[in-house]
């Protein structure tokens, strides 16, 4: 099922006349009533799309630097709605929505639930956060544009979360992947089975997570995975997803034009090369967006799906560009070691990388749960000292010296003992001065 047919098949060559159409008078939309972009964009002469390179980047800090409202382009009477980011590393990031916006952003959740197996009069378990954060709300208008049931549990509370996955028995899941992990984790440790329950697909996104841990949730919950890309600074999720094929991510292209660029000088890089995704909005009013640098890497492709969309679809994340470690002078993301720690069935799929800083040369450990079995094998009391521990231990290290090209220090610890994340999972721990 394709829930938007003309938009989403598209031919070619219409999508990209669109595509100009749209980023000519968004330029214009935003140049005219944004004084900050009509200053450093000056009055761009666009014949092609191949002359959106010739504009300037918009990057996260100007968000900030114009905090709340000085990049928007209506008046604030005009907004219906706001959101921000957590602000954990200074002032929020504040995104505004007019009626018209939010239309579009129900428009392409609905394509990108559907594309997964949504259908009408399905219900949705919805453990994404509610509030400022936009993924709650983001799931819940979408579904219910499509005619789905709601059931708006946000995310926290895991009891809450076992009782009405049980009782309910949605047919769609949709928050996190380390959190819906988590609570699949807790219902089996309570004596549930969540295989068991006839969910029929799970959505997950807002932080990377990697195929092993796609293997995990389906694992778990008995049922596929697929990818939900998105975030607020260009509308939420609903920039782009998987379809059923699960052979990248669709990009809703008639809105959110990609590009992919170097890291490091900002120099277009060529379809199916790897790189940060640069996205610019062609639709929106209230917070419009040139070449907005995503600080997120991937690639980028136009080759046809077996699934009949036409967009261009992005791989899937490999991490943040300012994720990224330099260990020993070699270039690691987490989710490089995720796919490593992952491969090894002794362990459990939650980890944190240590980060110490504070000496003169930065070291790394890696932190990482026994899987219950070894408990069995250690006489059901966990020791970082037993000779099972220091097996395992040696060959988790000898899989993530063959995945990175380097030795990391591995350490074992106690069940339990790594935090649990309601929200997006802290992966990375920086010990500093």
């Amino acid at each position: 099922m394709i829930w938007n047919e003309a938009a989403e098949t598209m031919p070619i060559a219409a999508r990209r006349a669109l595509q100009l159409e749209r980023l000519r008078e968004s330029v214009r939309w935003t140049v005219d009533r944004v004084a900050v972009m009509r200053e450093r964009v000056g009055d761009p002469k666009l014949r092609g799309l191949d002359d959106l390179a010739s504009l300037p980047f918009t990057h996260k800090s100007d968000l900030r630097e114009h905090y709340p409202f000085g990049l928007f382009a209506v008046p604030r009477d005009e907004l219906v709605r706001i959101h921000a980011s957590s602000g954990t590393k200074g002032k929020p990031t504040v995104v505004g929505y007019t009626g018209g916006d939010l239309d579009i952003w129900r428009d392409v959740m609905a394509r990108l639930m559907v594309a997964a197996g949504a259908r009408p009069g399905h219900m949705l378990h919805v453990a994404f956060g509610y509030g400022l954060f936009t993924g709650g709300l983001g799931f819940h208008d979408g579904a219910e544009r499509i005619g789905m049931t709601v059931v708006p549990v946000s995310s926290g509370n895991t009891a809450r979360h076992q009782l009405l996955l049980q009782d309910f028995r949605p047919d769609g899941l949709c928050g996190t992947p380390s959190f819906v992990l988590h609570v699949a984790e807790t219902l089996r440790a309570a004596g549930g089975r969540p295989e068991t329950l006839g969910i029929r697909y799970g959505m997950f996104g807002a932080e990377p997570w990697t195929d092993a841990m796609r293997a995990a949730l389906e694992r778990e919950w008995g049922c596929p995975a697929y990818d939900i890309y998105g975030l607020s600074e260009i509308i939420g999720p609903g920039v782009a997803g998987e379809c059923e094929a699960r052979d990248g991510l669709h990009v809703m292209d008639d809105h959110f034009l990609p590009e992919i660029v170097d890291p490091a000088s900002g120099a277009p890089r060529a379809e199916g090369e790897e790189g940060e995704l640069v996205l610019t909005t062609l639709t929106k009013r209230a917070l419009p967006m040139l070449r907005y640098r995503t600080g997120d890497i991937s690639a980028l492709t136009t080759e046809p799906c077996r699934c009949g969309r036409t967009s261009a679809r992005i791989a899937r994340l490999k991490g943040r560009a300012d994720d990224m470690l330099v260990i020993k002078g070699v270039n690691v993301f987490p989710s490089e070691v995720e796919a490593a720690l992952l491969s090894v069935t002794e362990v459990e799929p939650h980890y944190q990388l240590v980060v110490d800083r504070r000496a003169t040369l930065a070291r790394v450990e890696v932190h990482v749960e026994p899987a219950p079995a070894l408990l069995s094998r250690c006489g059901g009391a966990f020791s970082e000292n037993h000779p099972a521990v220091e097996t395992l231990r040696r060959h988790v290290g000898e899989r993530l010296r063959v995945a990175l090209g380097l030795s990391v220090e591995v350490r074992l610890v106690a069940p339990q003992s790594i935090p649990r994340s309601e929200g997006k999972a802290v992966r990375v721990r920086l010990l500093v001065d």
